[in-house]
């Protein structure tokens, strides 16, 4: 949502020092393998005096991943190492991002001041971001909720730098998966197994954080940068609420985790939560996005017997069939036919769950169409543009005995969930590996913009420290 209200000015900046660090040499800590750092201090001598200091690649060194492991994995997310005097714990932080100052136009990476940690909060170091179809749907808006300039970014995973008053849910060094879904763990709805949704902290994309609405980021002109979907990721540091924090398993690499920040986790959810695709089932999925692909892997791993895909695309078919996917429809050669009608044919009476993964209206209309009368559930998951409206007879709606239902974020609840989706990756069951078309820099984020717009990725992972 759009506002007008002034944001507070930017916390005071301090004297700071910058810090560098050395390869880690391997030492023991209480029984376990750690690594440590060598600090080098110089006084800032930048032309601002009072800059807080820049600490790209600076992080409590305790996810295996990094540097490599020199014991288990759990040994690392169990111990955490203090940074001593050159700690950053309660400064802002100069670090890179990349902002979206004008509708479509190529992001601008620029230097930009993070703020500590307020009560409740988390600051992160993000590891590496992945792009999702909603930042180029939020990028390319230009009416609201679309404000500007924003920061971008909601799929990734970082490590925790600090943690603001009253935070007991995770700590420094802690491997950690930022979600816009909010999970507070306190609410009926979150006590609920019915549902993934917060009464104390609903979904939103308001551009503050959520319980001052102000921002903690700003530019180096000291003007206010907006959030994006409480996790803003195309930074290389972020202010979170704790409510938006899962901690991770280390065992999974970040290329991996940050898919189940949004995209795969909202499509496989849809399949797994929200339809409860039974065995035997028959399935349609509305677009083989990133999104549909994890339906369809969602649907697989529940048994599906038939699950067509639907999309533009020919060469989607056969990247469907990796996921599950066993039949394809292409709109453009259905000829006379609708595409519901087709679909009805191919499951002799209409598919018992239908999922609509491009955010469109009349594709929801299809999807509804061709959902089985009686008992056809359709699911809604993609983002259509604001205002957007669906319209059905009353005859529709009471003689069908249809479902028509949106699942955001797949009706998975993050504390709970996320860890389950972990397991299964780690057991060999869901193929995330086979989400990950490209890995880059976070240098080249206008790039993967490109390759997800074009249709030539499923998801591009970006690195911040490559």
């Amino acid at each position: 949502m759009s506002h007008s209200t002034p944001s507070p000015p930017p916390e005071p900046r301090r004297r700071s020092s910058f810090l560098h660090w050395q390869p880690p040499s391997s030492l023991i800590f209480d029984g376990c393998h750690f690594h440590s750092f060598t600090f080098h201090t110089s006084l800032h001598s930048s032309p601002h005096q009072n800059a807080p200091p820049t600490t790209s690649g600076i992080i409590p060194p305790l996810c295996p991943f990094l540097f490599g492991p020199t014991t288990s994995t759990s040994d690392w997310s169990e111990q955490s190492l203090t940074m001593a005097e050159h700690s950053t714990k309660g400064k802002p932080i100069r670090c890179k991002a990349a902002v979206a100052r004008v509708p479509g136009k190529p992001l601008v990476m620029e230097e930009v001041e993070v703020a500590a940690p307020k009560a409740q909060e988390v600051r992160i170091k993000i590891l590496c971001t992945s792009l999702c179809f909603s930042d180029v749907t939020f990028w390319k808006l230009d009416v609201p909720p679309a404000c500007y300039p924003r920061i971008l970014g909601h799929e990734s995973v970082g490590v925790v730098e600090s943690v603001g008053d009253g935070v007991h849910e995770v700590a420094e060094g802690d491997y950690v998966l930022p979600v816009f879904m909010s999970d507070c763990g306190d609410c009926t709805d979150c006590g609920s197994e019915k549902s993934n949704q917060c009464s104390i902290f609903p979904f939103s994309v308001s551009p503050w954080m959520r319980r001052d609405e102000t921002s903690r980021f700003t530019d180096l002109k000291g003007e206010p940068l907006f959030h994006f979907l409480n996790i803003s990721s195309f930074s290389e540091y972020t202010v979170v609420d704790i409510v938006h924090v899962v901690k991770l398993d280390p065992a999974i690499p970040p290329n991996r985790a940050c898919l189940l920040s949004c995209g795969v986790s909202t499509g496989f959810g849809a399949a797994w939560k929200s339809a409860k695709v039974e065995a035997g089932s028959t399935v349609a999925i509305f677009g083989l996005g990133a999104i549909g692909l994890a339906v369809a892997e969602g649907a697989r791993l529940c048994g599906a017997s038939k699950i067509i895909g639907v999309d533009l695309i020919p060469e989607k078919f056969e990247t469907g069939k990796q996921f599950g996917v066993t039949d394809f429809v292409n709109p453009t050669t259905c000829g006379d036919k609708s595409i519901s009608q087709v679909i009805i044919e191919l499951t002799n009476g209409g598919a018992d769950y239908c999922f609509e993964c491009v955010g469109r209206a009349s594709l929801v209309q299809e999807a509804f169409a061709c959902c089985r009368t009686g008992w056809g559930k359709t699911i809604v998951l993609g983002v259509d543009k604001p205002g957007a409206q669906l319209t059905f007879t009353s005859h529709e709606i009471l003689h069908s005995g249809k479902t028509l239902t949106g699942s955001l974020f797949g009706g998975i609840k993050p504390r709970s969930d996320i860890s389950t989706l972990v397991k299964r990756y780690l057991d060999k069951e869901l193929q995330l590996d086979k989400f990950v078309t490209h890995e880059m820099k976070f240098d080249d984020i206008n790039k993967a913009f490109e390759l997800l717009i074009q249709g030539k990725c499923i998801r591009c992972v970006m690195w911040m420290d490559k």
